[in-house]
C-alpha cells in the first residue's frame, strides 16, 4: 500500500467514525467516537494541508471533550424522579408518545393493565429520561416497563433509579424477558434469570 493510498483511508476511517457516531442512541458514546473521528480527520486535514478543516475538526475535539467532562461531572447529580400512581394523566401522554419505540422491547406489554400501574418517572434537569412502570408486593416490584428515552441509553437512568428505589420500600426487581433486545440490558443491571425463565434483581439498601 502506498503512503498517498493509506493517508486516504485515514481520512475516511476519521469520516466514518463522526457518521457512525451519529447513529448512537447513547450521549457518551456519541460524544467519545465523535471526538475520536473528529481527532483522526483534523490530523489528516492538517497532513493533506487543509487548514480550514482541521480547525473545524480541532475544535469539535474541543466541544467532544468539553461536553464529556461536563456529562461526568453531572452524572447521578442532575437525574431527579417523581413517583405517580395508577390513574395518573402522565402514562397516557407518555404511551401516546414513545408507543412505538416501547412496543420493540416490551411487545408483550398490556398498556390498559400499564396505566393503572405504580410509576416512577425520571428526569434530567428539564428533560424526560426515563419510566418505570410495575406492581409492588411487598418489597417485590414486577416491573411491567423499565424504558430509557433515546438520548439516555447509557444504563445511567437505571443506575440512578434502583439506587433510589430501596429508599422508597422497593428492594428485589422481577421482569419477564418478553423481548430479546432487552435481556442484555437486564443481565449488564445484574439480573439474574430464574428457572421460570424471569429475572431477579438484588437492590441494596444505602
Amino acid at each position: 500500500m502506498n503512503g498517498a493510498l493509506a493517508l486516504e483511508l485515514f481520512g475516511y476511517l476519521g469520516s466514518f467514525l463522526v457518521l457512525v457516531s451519529m447513529l448512537m442512541t447513547s450521549v457518551v458514546r456519541l460524544r467519545v467516537i465523535n471526538l475520536i473521528g473528529s481527532a483522526i480527520f483534523a490530523a489528516y486535514a492538517i497532513l493533506i494541508r487543509s487548514y480550514p478543516t482541521a480547525l473545524l475538526n480541532g475544535c469539535l475535539v474541543g466541544v467532544n471533550v468539553y461536553q464529556l467532562l461536563r456529562l461526568r461531572r453531572s452524572t447521578g447529580k442532575s437525574y431527579d424522579f417523581q413517583p405517580f400512581g395508577g390513574g395518573d394523566g402522565f402514562p397516557v401522554w407518555f404511551f401516546r408518545r414513545y408507543r412505538d419505540d416501547i412496543a420493540r422491547y416490551f411487545p408483550a406489554l398490556d398498556y390498559e393493565r400499564a396505566l393503572t400501574a405504580e410509576g416512577f418517572a425520571v428526569f434530567y434537569d428539564d428533560q424526560i429520561a426515563g419510566v418505570l412502570l410495575g406492581e409492588r408486593e411487598g418489597e417485590l416490584f414486577d416491573i411491567l416497563l423499565d424504558y430509557s428515552t433515546l438520548s439516555f441509553r447509557d444504563c445511567s437512568v437505571g443506575e440512578y433509579l434502583y439506587g433510589v428505589l430501596p429508599g422508597c420500600g422497593i428492594t428485589r426487581l422481577s421482569c419477564a424477558a418478553d423481548s430479546p433486545e432487552h435481556v442484555p440490558y437486564m443481565e449488564k443491571m445484574g439480573f439474574v434469570r430464574q428457572a421460570d425463565g424471569r429475572y431477579l434483581k438484588q437492590l441494596v439498601k444505602n
